[in-house]
């Protein structure tokens, strides 16, 4: 961020795990400046997230409160204070932010948009209802399955402007800690992911998704064998584990319009895992559905009560 004064008329944070990010907007509704740092919220104590926010942005602040309106992990147990998570059915863009009480700079008025749950099955999620309402904001209409894949990939069956229900999936994860801290990390080295091999991985997991854990093990017999290129077995790995989570969330999405929102190399992946079972999904960068999510909650929040 640079040293000249931008003064915002209000601020929108992401602050996840790992990083936080922050947007001054102007009265005009324009990103005026914008700033991130890794200051997330698993490597701070209580008592340092309000530091960390003033790092970001206090250039943007003016002599008086500046409201800022945050979401994701800051507003979880272990954030800068707890938002209470609301019970589906629920319009993520209607949601009433908490106002922060734990606050100590007095230009700083900061709400919390809190996450939602679900009793049955248990289930929560916290800054992919923000997301959704950035998704919403754009397709008012959508009725179907928004697929919000990550670390913990989200089924959100969105219907009337509204969260029905929705399920969690933790393949992100898994595959982080099979390609990184198993033994298979020697076999998956690199990036590259040989595309005909996913497929197959996804079609037969799908097929018989009990056999996942033998199929897992059998990528490093093969490479110790056989020689199999890290190409082929990372795509083997993603397409298993894609593959069991189609297979568990079935009932979701067949028959339905899907979107998969994420980070566009993962996005693909899925709307291609879902191609292999002839169902069409359209793929989607999910970047700007965070800022524009928490835009539209900023406007509810402005927006007169009904009388």
């Amino acid at each position: 961020m640079s040293g000249s004064a931008t003064y915002a008329d209000w601020i929108a944070v992401d602050w996840g795990t790992t990083h936080l990010r922050a947007w001054a907007i102007g009265a005009d509704g324009m990103i005026r400046a914008e700033a991130v740092s890794a200051k997330g919220m698993g490597g701070l104590a209580r008592d340092k997230f309000e530091p960390a926010l003033l790092d970001l942005v206090e250039d943007w602040l003016g002599a008086g409160p500046t409201p800022v309106l945050a979401c994701g992990m800051v507003g979880a147990k272990q954030g800068w204070q707890e938002a209470p998570y609301m019970r589906i059915p629920a319009k993520p863009a209607e949601m009433m932010p908490m106002r922060a009480t734990a606050v100590n700079d007095a230009r700083l008025s900061l709400s919390i948009v809190p996450g939602l749950s679900q009793a049955n099955p248990p289930d929560v999620m916290r800054g992919e209802e923000t997301q959704i309402a950035g998704f919403l904001a754009r397709e008012t209409s959508f009725d179907g399955i928004l697929c919000l894949p990550g670390t913990h990939t989200k089924w959100v069956h969105l219907s009337a402007g509204e969260v029905v229900s929705f399920q969690t999936c933790m393949t992100g994860e898994m595959f982080d800690l099979l390609s990184n801290h198993s033994v298979l990390r020697h076999s998956v080295a690199g990036e590259a992911l040989n595309a005909d091999s996913f497929a197959d991985a996804v079609s037969d997991t799908l097929s018989r998704p009990e056999r996942l854990a033998q199929r897992l093990f059998s990528i490093r017999a093969d490479a110790t064998l056989n020689g199999t290129g890290a190409a082929v077995a990372r795509a083997r790995l993603s397409g298993a584990l894609i593959g069991a989570e189609l297979a568990a969330t079935r009932p979701y999405w067949l028959g339905q319009q899907i979107v998969v929102a994420g980070a566009p190399a993962l996005a693909d992946l899925y709307a291609r895992a879902l191609a292999t079972q002839g169902t069409t999904a359209r793929a989607m960068d999910a970047a700007s559905l965070t800022l524009a999510g928490l835009a539209r909650i900023r406007m509810t929040q402005k927006e007169p009560s009904p009388t």
